[in-house]
């Protein structure tokens, strides 16, 4: 029978305890939200709101095309100047979504006969870039930049880059940016770097890892980001050198092919790097928050691991009990993120807790005493 092997899977993923479900969730929702990647507490901002309203109202609904023929506004210009512009680069192009801007800048980048060394934590849209390129990856021990220089030396002297993610998004650990900026140059080879989860959270007033790195602007370095976490929006972006933009846009699948971004997202992801210009003490309210989860998790006996950024992870005994965990906060009135395999990469299933720069006192004290109650 034609897809009769679905069934079969479909059998064992009950099995093993890792069936994903879908959960609409209402315009308001009565839960405290500690799941969404709205770190900043921006999505719902009315400035937010009211620029993506404004440009829906003024540019319509959607891009109408592709942005080499009509999906690119000068609304689309303007965000991609004052992107590149906050993060300390020469340019920076848009995508339809983060994903899209990993695999274009991964699959661009590494042509046919290249080493492309990816670090073994890194996030899926970067995995498939891998996939998808036509260099040869070799995948390395995760954060770790003395595997990196052991696999660019087996290169030969053929095109190199390296691929890690800045924020890691399961344990939220940050890479070692300057050790791999490091071992990049002593081969020549390109870094290619996920800042998802940094932008809006690491970096002077937000600016990103490559800034706090030291490494914003270098012509060696090509960032990636998404406008959905921290900007409250939807959307990716590339952000790197001018001649490695405008390569992008000639050869990039993701963007040559895709429908641009919405005026409505486009709009509120300008809106929301504005507001993050004049109040860049949210960026230090976010790290600020997971710290604490972090100390009293832990305190109370929780297995966490230590924050770099604003994701905290709480380990779970087993996929079934992290689902029941989960399940049993939302009862309680949390939301929280359950990592299981596949999702994480060592096997290990997760609660992810994602801070705000939002929360409140008050907030932050039901959340520890709601995962503390529910504890398997």
């Amino acid at each position: 029978m034609a897809f009769g092997w679905i069934d079969e899977q479909a059998s064992a993923r009950r099995r093993a305890g890792l069936v994903r479900t879908l959960r609409p969730r209402p315009a308001h929702s009565p839960l405290l939200d500690l799941a969404s990647n709205d770190y900043l507490g921006l999505a719902r901002h009315p400035e937010i709101t009211e620029g993506a309203a404004e440009a829906a109202r003024r540019w319509g609904g959607g891009a109408t095309g592709s942005r080499l023929v009509t999906g690119t506004t000068e609304l689309h210009a303007e965000l991609e100047r004052e992107l590149a512009d906050f993060c300390g680069f020469e340019a920076a192009l848009v995508f339809s979504s983060g994903y899209a801007a990993n695999l274009a800048a991964v699959t661009a980048l590494a042509p046919h006969g290249s080493l492309i060394v990816s670090d073994a934590g890194n996030h899926a849209s970067l995995i498939d870039g891998c996939r998808l390129a036509r260099g040869t990856t070799q995948v390395v021990a995760h954060a770790d930049p003395e595997a990196v220089r052991k696999a660019l030396g087996t290169g030969g002297g053929v095109p190199a880059v390296a691929v890690s993610d800045t924020v890691f998004s399961v344990d939220g650990d940050a890479a070692p940016l300057a050790g791999l900026a490091a071992v990049c140059r002593e081969y020549g080879a390109g870094l290619i770097v996920d800042d998802a989860h940094g932008l809006g959270v690491l970096g002077d007033g937000g600016r990103g890892v490559p800034q706090a790195a030291g490494l914003a602007g270098d012509p060696d370095v090509v960032v990636t980001v998404t406008l959905s976490k921290s900007l409250g929006s939807q959307g990716g972006a590339v952000l790197g050198p001018a001649h490695v933009i405008d390569h992008l846009v000639n050869a990039a699948r993701t963007f040559i092919f895709d429908t641009g971004l919405a005026p409505a997202a486009t709009g509120a992801a300008l809106a929301a790097l504005r507001l993050l210009r004049r109040e860049p003490e949210r960026a230090a309210r976010a790290r600020a928050v997971a710290r604490e989860l972090h100390t009293r998790l832990t305190a109370s006996g929780h297995e966490a691991v230590r924050p770099d950024a604003a994701v905290v992870s709480v380990r779970a005994p087993s996929p079934d009990q992290a689902v029941r965990w989960a399940a049993d906060c939302r009862a309680a009135g949390l939301a929280v993120g359950c990592f299981r395999p596949p999702s994480v990469p060592d096997g290990i299933s997760r609660l992810r807790l994602t801070a705000r720069a939002d929360l409140t006192q008050g907030q932050i004290d039901r959340a520890v005493g709601i995962i503390g109650d529910t504890r398997p």
